[in-house]
C-alpha cells in the first residue's frame, strides 16, 4: 500500500521549506515548523478539524450516482467529489449560522440558508425579462396531430377503411395502432421541424378533421389525423408567466449559492488527501491548491 501524501492546506498558511537534518524517520518529515503527522489512511479530506473518511463520499456516490462509480472518468469522479466537499462546506457554515443541527439533512440546512435571501419574484421583472426576450417566446405555426401506425399494408387498409365508415379516429387507434398507449393516438402540437420531411407536408396540408391517406414509412404505414392548425405566434405573458418565474428564481438560486460558497471556502481550511482516493483526482480544490503554492 502507498503512504499517503501530506496534502497542502488550500485555504491557510503555506508550509515552511523543509530543513536540512542528520536523520528522517519513516513516519515523520521534519520542517522547519517542527514534525508534520501523516493524515489518516482511510481520509479523503480535512475541512477544518474534521477529517472526512472515504467511506462517507461512497456513501455519497450511491445516493447521487445512477451508474457504476468504477465507470466514471477520474474527471467526473473529481467533479463529483468536488460537489461533496461544497454541500459540506455548506453544511457546516448552515450549523455554524443556526440555520441547521447536526441531524438536519443538508439539503433542508441549504434551503434553510437560501430562504433568507430568496424572496418572490415580483410580476414587473417577469413583465421586463419577456420584454427583454419575447423571441423565446416565438411559436411557428403547429398542428394537433393524432396517428395510427401499423407494421403492413394491410392492418393500415383496414385501419383505413374503417375510418372511412365513420368510425372514431382514437377507437381504431386503441385497437389497431403500435402505440395505444398515445391516448387515442395523440401525438400533441407539432411543427413542421417536429416531424420528419418525409410526411410534414402531407401533415400540413390537411384539414381539420381530415384524414390523410396510407403514408408508408421504412418503420411502418402511417394514417394521420389533424384534429387543430394553430399559427405562428408570440405566446402571450400569461402562458409563460410561471416558466419566466422559475427561471429567475433558479437564477437567484445559483448566485447565492456561489456567495455561500465562497463564504465557507474562505472560512474552513481545506485539506484534499490526493493519495487516499481510488482515483486521479483534478477537481477545484487541487487547483486552488496550485494556485496557492
Amino acid at each position: 500500500m502507498r503512504a499517503p501524501m501530506i496534502s497542502t492546506r488550500l485555504f491557510g498558511a503555506r508550509p515552511c521549506a523543509p530543513v536540512a537534518l542528520a536523520a528522517l524517520t519513516a513516519s515523520l518529515l521534519v520542517t522547519a515548523c517542527g514534525p508534520t503527522t501523516l493524515p489518516p489512511s482511510d481520509s479523503a479530506a480535512r475541512v477544518g478539524q474534521d477529517e472526512l473518511p472515504y467511506k462517507v463520499f461512497e456513501e455519497y456516490l450511491k445516493l447521487n450516482v445512477g451508474t457504476d462509480p468504477a465507470k466514471l472518468s477520474a474527471i467526473a469522479m473529481s467533479r463529483l467529489f468536488d460537489q461533496f466537499i461544497d454541500e459540506e462546506l455548506i453544511y457546516r457554515l448552515a450549523n455554524e449560522e443556526g440555520f441547521a443541527t447536526a441531524s438536519t439533512p443538508k439539503r433542508l440546512a441549504t434551503e434553510a440558508m437560501l430562504a433568507e435571501v430568496l424572496h418572490e419574484v415580483p410580476r414587473t421583472q417577469v413583465e421586463v425579462y419577456y420584454d427583454q426576450h419575447r423571441s423565446e417566446f416565438e411559436r411557428p405555426e403547429r398542428v394537433r396531430l393524432r396517428q395510427i401506425l401499423v407494421e403492413e399494408r394491410h392492418q393500415a387498409e383496414a385501419a383505413l377503411a374503417a375510418l372511412e365508415a365513420g368510425e372514431d379516429f382514437a377507437a381504431v387507434a386503441a385497437r389497431s395502432s403500435l402505440d395505444p398507449s398515445s391516448g387515442g393516438g395523440d401525438q400533441g402540437e407539432l411543427s413542421r421541424n417536429d416531424l420528419p420531411p418525409a410526411f410534414a407536408e402531407t401533415v400540413f396540408g390537411l384539414a381539420p378533421g381530415e384524414i390523410s391517406p396510407i403514408v408508408p414509412t421504412e418503420y411502418g404505414f402511417h394514417i394521420f389525423q389533424v384534429t387543430q392548425h394553430m399559427p405562428a405566434e408570440t405566446a402571450p405573458i400569461a402562458q409563460v408567466e410561471t416558466g419566466i418565474r422559475n427561471r429567475l428564481r433558479q437564477a437567484k438560486v445559483d448566485v447565492e449559492l456561489l456567495n455561500l460558497l465562497r463564504r465557507a471556502r474562505d472560512r474552513y481550511n481545506i485539506e484534499i488527501y490526493e493519495r487516499n482516493l481510488p482515483f486521479e483526482y483534478r477537481g477545484f480544490y487541487l487547483a486552488a491548491k496550485n494556485r496557492a503554492l
